[in-house]
This record gives structure tokens, C-alpha cells and sequence, in this order.
């Protein structure tokens, strides 16, 4: 059995000028297919083949960096393209209590993520997860991934260059400003939150 390649769940041209078709081809229809690929190749043919994507990042995480990486970025970017919507809807019932009681509002979760956002070196990721019922800003850096840690991520947005380089150059805060005040999913947040449990590469895209 191998990995598919998500399809964005809207259309290409939806976020612009935030995130422009061009990129989205490259970022989605390039780098995210090269790491499913990728991570088919090296798992084919081994027990690894036909496990949930998840499994198959908890074993190579300190063991197999190479395939920790192209399976966790698979991860990512699935996760990634669902965190994003062509306009976002204030969040409201218990994800909107749960933002108030950790950082005071709204509008200050967006600043501390664009903040932590623009402050990561380098290339990775900026994750809200729920840890044990306090939700908390991440970092990840490069592949790492939230897909087998502790606490429940609820989304993502990609802090790689290659995520906004086209539309952006190098200012990833006009990038961030632009997801976070206007494409970020609060209602693919409060579903995971409501879920409590790590979101799942989703099972039809496994094929054989």
C-alpha cells in the first residue's frame, strides 16, 4: 500500500493574494508530493508498508532520520492545508474560552503567533496544540512534526521559505499577518479540539 498525495480542500487560487496559485502549485503539487515519494520508496517492501502514516513517523523518529523527515513533512503539509481556509470565522464555544483562559484573547494569540511565527530560525513550523486541556504556541523545527508528540495539535502554518517566497520574499511577517488575520481554520481547530486525539493522515489516501 502506498501514500496519496492530499488534494487541497479548496481551490488554488482561493487565498490569494496571501498565498497565490503559483505557490501552491509548487508547494503542494512539488514539495508535498516529493515527500510522499518519498516516504513510499522507503517504506516499500518493508513491515512498514500499509501502517498509518503516524506509526510509520513514531518508528523512525531517532532511528531513520532520512525517513523520519520525508514522513513527517507528509504529515505536515496534509495538516497544514487543512489549517488554512479562503476566510476565516472567529473561533467560538470552547476553543474561544480555552484562547481567553490561555492568552487573555483573541487578538493576543494572534500576535504571539506571529510573533513566534516571524522569531524561529530558520526553516520549520508554528503549531496551537492542546496540551492536557491549556492550549499552548509550539515550535518544530525543519521536519519535526507534532503528529507523534504529546498534546493534540490543532493547526499549523509552514514556516519554510518555500511556503511564501513567491508571494512574500523574505518578509515571513507580511506572510503570517496575512494567514493569521484571514485564511487560518478555526473551525478545522475546534473540530480537532473537540476530537481530542492527533488528526490522521486521512485513511483514503492509503491505496494498494
Amino acid at each position: 500500500m502506498a501514500f496519496e498525495l492530499i488534494p487541497l480542500p479548496f481551490d488554488a487560487e482561493a487565498l490569494a493574494p496571501a498565498i497565490s496559485a503559483e505557490t501552491f502549485g509548487y508547494h503542494h503539487g512539488k514539495h508535498h508530493k516529493a515527500y510522499i515519494d518519498k516516504t513510499n520508496a522507503a517504506i516499500a517492501g518493508t513491515d512498514k508498508e500499509g501502517q498509518p502514516l503516524e506509526t510509520v513517523i513514531a518508528g523512525a523518529r531517532g532511528s531513520d532520520q532520512g525517513l523520519f523527515n520525508n514522513s513527517g513533512q507528509s504529515w505536515n503539509h496534509g495538516f497544514y492545508w487543512h489549517s488554512l481556509c479562503p476566510q476565516s470565522k472567529a473561533p467560538s464555544g470552547d476553543l474561544a474560552g480555552k484562547i481567553d483562559a490561555a492568552f487573555g484573547s483573541f487578538d493576543e494569540l494572534k500576535t504571539r503567533l506571529a510573533d513566534r511565527g516571524a522569531g524561529h530560525f530558520a526553516s520549520g513550523w508554528v503549531w496551537l496544540v492542546d496540551k492536557g486541556g491549556t492550549l499552548s504556541i509550539e515550535e518544530t523545527h525543519d521536519g519535526d512534526t507534532w503528529a507523534d508528540r504529546d498534546g493534540n495539535p490543532l493547526l499549523t502554518i509552514d514556516l519554510w521559505e518555500h511556503a511564501y517566497y513567491l508571494d512574500h520574499q523574505n518578509a515571513r511577517p507580511s506572510y503570517l499577518k496575512a494567514v493569521i488575520d484571514n485564511h487560518l481554520n478555526w473551525d478545522f481547530a475546534a473540530e480537532n479540539l473537540a476530537r481530542g486525539t492527533t488528526w490522521t493522515y486521512p485513511a483514503d489516501r492509503l491505496t494498494g
